[in-house]
């Protein structure tokens, strides 16, 4: 099992609904969580940890389609644009998680989703794709809900297991504590069982709540 790769995958929401503050708020939370998430993957040496990242607004790109060693993976801050084409997105994973290019040996990846909701495609579609995809149907999956005002149903049912629910972030310092929150106790989960091992445990709950922050300080971001 040494050095099975793990594969992260963030899916950033960055449509003009995330405009100030929300847009600020995951460019600091994506940031403040690399170093933690060098951490757990040096404390799991069997896995080793790739990144890549894909944003959606109007249409859906890769921001990082080659998987990038946690080591060398540094963040560039994005921007908003256009609608939420969140349907695209999954269906530009859905193809990064077949077999290949997955290689057929790996441990668990991990899709990590970040929005506030509202999709304004066929975003059932691009679920359904996913989960058409054997590493679809086994990854690990983590959803974040940017505001007050997020539509909690969509990530929800990105999901698909009524013991998880999406994280709620309101505030720079809640968001920031998410994010760590999600990717480290995803990568923590994905770097335990081989693939293949359907006895192995995998995150079907969240074990703790994040972390409770005060907003009270000044601005962090």
């Amino acid at each position: 099992m040494a050095n099975r790769p793990v594969h992260f995958i963030w899916l950033l929401d960055c449509s003009y609904s995330m405009q100030g503050e929300k847009i600020g708020q995951l460019n600091y939370g994506i940031r403040e969580a690399i170093p933690e998430m060098r951490s757990v993957a040096h404390d799991n040496p069997a896995a080793q940890l790739l990144l890549r990242t894909v944003t959606f607004s109007t249409t859906a790109q890769w921001l990082h389609q080659t998987p990038v060693p946690v080591d060398d993976f540094t963040w560039r801050d994005i921007e908003v644009d256009g609608m939420t084409n969140l349907g695209e997105a999954l269906h530009l994973v859905s193809r990064e998680l077949q077999t290949p290019p997955m290689p057929q040996r790996a441990l668990k990846p991990v899709l990590a989703l970040v929005s506030d909701g509202v999709p304004t495609d066929d975003w059932r579609a691009g679920l359904k794709a996913i989960d058409a995809t054997p590493w679809g149907r086994k990854a690990v999956r983590v959803a974040i809900a940017i505001g007050a005002d997020a539509d909690r149903s969509v990530l929800q049912e990105f999901l698909g297991n009524p013991e998880l629910q999406p994280l709620d972030a309101n505030s720079p310092k809640q968001l920031a504590a998410a994010i760590r929150w999600a990717s480290t106790a995803a990568v923590k989960a994905a770097s335990q069982p081989v693939a293949g091992d359907s006895s192995a445990p995998t995150l079907t709950k969240q074990p703790y709540a994040p972390p409770v922050v005060d907003d009270d300080d000044d601005d962090v971001w």
